[in-house]
């Protein structure tokens, strides 16, 4: 099975996580985390940059990394790298997504439909957070 590596940002204002819906795909209308797939020599920090630049029109500024999800797709195996960030400007450009949403952490995890890999993600920053 193939092994796709990507980043994600993990957006975090007070005790809400920026989410994004997909507009395209095999996922489209479930909830994620944004990011995607590093460059050839792009480190995981300036692909993140790049991604989110590219998906939400704005700069992030990255604190740390927070967990490294691995999932198993049918047919693909995912391994995604997510990062903690903070942004200082929410005037946002959706290009991969149709819509987003800051979701408290005290929110039901089943509050929207996540795509599958994203899921241990928010269990985590719901331990660490609230």
């Amino acid at each position: 099975m193939k092994t796709i590596e990507v980043v994600a940002a993990i957006i975090k204002k007070d005790n809400q996580i920026l989410v994004a819906k997909r507009n395209y795909g095999e996922f489209e209308n479930m909830w994620e985390f944004p990011g995607g797939k590093p460059e050839a020599n792009e480190t995981d920090q300036i692909a993140l940059k790049r991604e989110i630049m590219e998906e939400l029109n704005i700069n992030v500024t990255i604190d740390e990394f927070f967990m490294c999800a691995e999932y198993d797709y049918p047919t693909f195996h995912l391994s995604m790298n997510c990062y903690l960030c903070e942004i200082n400007d929410e005037h946002f450009t959706l290009s991969a997504h149709s819509d987003i949403k800051w979701l408290s952490l005290d929110a039901p995890i089943d509050a929207i439909d996540w795509i599958p890999a994203d899921i241990q993600i928010i269990k985590k920053l719901k331990k660490r957070f609230t």
